[in-house]
């Protein structure tokens, strides 16, 4: 038993070995309240939230309950990554609200940080009563100290917003909501920051990054690496994790990372800072064997996060023949034999997947009442890489409705009371044509149709003019007489509820005025 229990004890600690790609030093000022989220103010020093103020309040939604309040602190930052001599950052930021998670510009003149919704000396709550979390930008000012404090404005007093962080180029804003729209509790944004110093409208990262549980605490750093806490994906080790996507070239994101031990634990793990162009950084846990509730934590990355070399597979699902979106089409990706995804596009018909690089793939589309399209693809070996793989699906030259074989074609219309081909129809009698010289032996009935909304006499006679137009039409089209009849049904075969008497829509008579072309034969095309 002794030996068996050594066994299970070694292969432990050797997956953790492997796992472990940093190596981490919880951080001498640290206390037993809560320490966490550092930002980089500079080369050397730290700035970072902090309840060690002895002051109690009711904690709300982002923070955990009977602490004081959280106000920014500063330190400076040692050659082994500890922090020292920690002293309150600001007398203007910091307020009798909360205060935390900061992030500056690079000649440290702005800065955007996250507190209580409180502008002005005044307090604003939800439709709750909340007092929620919200983003501010503040400059310096000529005596050094923060001034023109605002808000975003894309804050509401009804969602919150917070944890910001610029990327590289100080042209986008990343931040975490739980603004109405979102997938989860709370997603991660991003806003566009303009030359002229306004801001564009936030935008969802999007499900390749957000859960339907919480995403918090973004970073990004130079390489365009996204790193970020979250509790919603199956590969959690408990509470919050870290992890990390790679930003692509085509606005897409890689799959998420779990980082892995020792920055994730089974309890919550969140607020992961690099310092630009070093392998050293910060991040936050509450795991057991701390000072206190949040700890903050020094580390130093012995290998990089990586990410598989993956491209892009994207299209339009449209009609062969006319062009037209086909929004409902079903496209399914391949490999080899084994389907590995498959989506139904919207209103814009684009599909999307990401796939490996270097690697055979195909692209299939179907679509009732259209034959299957389908595209091979073999991926390169460029990372990022975006391949446009188009589908053109063609119409099917038969549909079953109601029982009976028909000649797929798109609704033909008459003028009203009128009985002459349009040229919109004539487009599709021409289809029928095709069809009928392509199997010779097929032989036609015509069915014309009407609605409800005239006397039965009138509609009987009108559609048997417009079937003996049809007829005609076809036949001088060099079809034999003998292959093609009909005649006219009036509102004798509705196909819906719409009958004398009942109130419908236009889009439900619609329906009834329809011109069939029933096969009567239908072995012929078996």
């Amino acid at each position: 038993m002794k030996k068996i229990t050594l066994i299970l004890l070694l292969f432990s600690v050797s997956i953790l070995a492997q796992e472990a790609s940093y190596k981490i030093k919880n951080v001498s000022s640290n206390t037993k309240y809560q320490d966490f989220g550092v930002s980089y103010y500079g080369e050397n020093t730290a700035v970072f939230a902090s309840s060690r103020k002895d002051k109690s309040i009711r904690k709300r939604v982002w923070l955990i309950n009977n602490q004081p309040f959280l106000e920014l602190y500063k330190g400076s930052i040692g050659e082994t990554g500890d922090i020292t001599g920690v002293k309150r950052f600001s007398k203007v930021l910091n307020t009798k609200f909360h205060e935390s998670n900061v992030t500056f510009t690079k000649d440290l003149n702005t800065v955007y940080f996250t507190r209580d919704n409180y502008v002005n000396k005044r307090v604003k709550k939800d439709t709750t009563g909340m007092i929620l979390n919200q983003l501010y930008k503040a400059q310096v000012g000529e005596d050094g100290e923060w001034t023109s404090i605002e808000p975003m404005p894309f804050n509401s007093d009804n969602y919150q917003t917070g944890h910001p962080v610029l990327n590289a180029a100080e042209d986008k804003l990343y931040f975490v909501s739980d603004m109405p729209g979102g997938y989860g509790v709370t997603d991660i944004y991003v806003v566009e920051i303009k030359s002229d110093g306004t801001f564009g409208e936030p935008q969802n990262l999007g499900a390749s990054v957000n859960t339907s549980k919480s995403e918090m605490f973004p970073f990004i750093d130079q390489n365009n690496i996204l790193y970020y806490a979250s509790n919603g994906f199956a590969d959690t080790k408990g509470g919050l994790d870290v992890y990390a996507t790679k930003l692509g070239k085509n606005n897409s994101y890689h799959e998420p990372q779990n980082l892995g031990f020792p920055i994730n634990s089974n309890r919550d793990d969140f607020s992961f800072v690099k310092k630009q162009g070093s392998k050293t950084g910060y991040f936050s846990s509450n795991r057991p064997g701390g000072k206190g509730d949040d700890d903050i934590y020094s580390f130093e990355e012995l290998a990089p996060v990586s990410f598989a070399c993956t491209q892009v597979i994207a299209g339009v699902a449209r009609d062969k023949n006319s062009g037209a979106l086909l929004p409902g089409t079903l496209v399914s990706l391949y490999k080899g034999e084994e389907k590995v995804e498959s989506s139904i596009v919207g209103t814009d018909a684009i599909f999307s997947f990401r796939v490996a690089c270097e690697a055979t793939y195909k692209v299939v589309g179907t679509k009732e009442n259209y034959k299957e399209d389908f595209k091979g693809v073999v991926t390169t070996d460029k990372d990022d890489l975006k391949l446009d793989v188009s589908l053109h699906l063609e119409q099917a030259d038969f549909i079953t409705v109601r029982g009976h074989l028909m000649i797929n074609i798109n609704p033909i219309y008459f003028d009203l009371d009128k009985s002459e081909i349009r040229d919109d129809a004539a487009i599709e009698l021409g289809r029928v044509v095709e069809i009928m010289i392509k199997y010779p032996g097929l032989v036609v009935q015509i069915g014309s149709h009407t609605d409800s909304r005239a006397p039965d006499s009138y509609n009987w006679a009108l559609s048997n003019r417009r079937a003996i137009s049809t007829t005609g039409w076809i036949v001088k089209k060099g079809i034999d007489k003998n292959r093609i009849f009909g005649g006219g049904y009036g509102e004798t075969e509705l196909v819906n509820r719409c009958s004398n008497g009942v109130k419908c829509t236009d889009e439900e008579h619609q329906l009834n005025r329809r011109t069939e072309f029933i096969i009567v034969n239908p072995g012929v095309v078996k």
